[in-house]
């Protein structure tokens, strides 16, 4: 049976950032993502290159008490919530996912560092990439050829795939891609 993921509201996590403690943040998402909006005090750990071994190695140089909580952070909550099954095997401190992610960080209010990074967010970068394909599919199958929709097609399964299991072949695909990568990755 698996374990229920612990997650925390922005609202909740704005608190826990008033307090005056220094929480241990994890920023999973891409590093372009990164660049152009991050949570002062986060770790980057980009979730497609997600090692634990790093991940240990810099919780022991930061000396981060074992009893004490490591937020994971993303874009909406998605990527933060498979890390947190990624890790939750190997660290020995609570995992918490913090809910909606950066976007609902600054919506509550948290003062979020907008960076230089010119760099889309993956999530919209899926919307143009899936919209795209559909079209094409369409506009190919009306001018070219029937079979060409077969591309609409199957866009729309792997959409629905996506959303029945809340992962993403395209979004991998895309976080991969070298304008989603910055030179200074951890």
């Amino acid at each position: 049976m698996q374990q229920p993921t612990n997650t925390i509201s922005a609202a909740e996590f704005k608190q826990v950032l008033q307090s005056g403690s220094k929480p241990q943040i994890i920023d999973v998402r891409t590093a372009a993502e990164a660049a152009n909006q991050s949570l002062q005090g986060s770790a980057h750990f980009p979730l497609q290159d997600l090692n634990c071994a790093r991940v240990k190695a810099y919780l022991a140089e930061q000396g981060h008490d074992p009893a004490q909580p490591i937020y994971l952070l993303c874009g909406s909550g998605q990527r933060a919530t498979r890390a947190e099954n990624q890790l939750k095997n190997e660290l020995d401190c609570p995992l918490i996912v913090i809910e909606g992610g950066i976007g609902a960080l600054s919506a509550a209010g948290v003062s979020i560092q907008q960076g230089s990074g010119k760099t889309i967010s993956l999530e919209r970068q899926v919307r143009i990439a899936s919209g795209g394909l559909v079209l094409t599919g369409v506009v190919l199958g009306v001018l070219v050829n029937s079979w060409f929709f077969a591309l609409s097609a199957f866009v729309g399964a792997g959409l629905m795939f996506a959303g029945i299991t809340d992962s993403c072949g395209m979004a991998m695909l895309l976080a991969a891609m070298p304008w989603n990568k910055t030179r200074s990755e951890n």
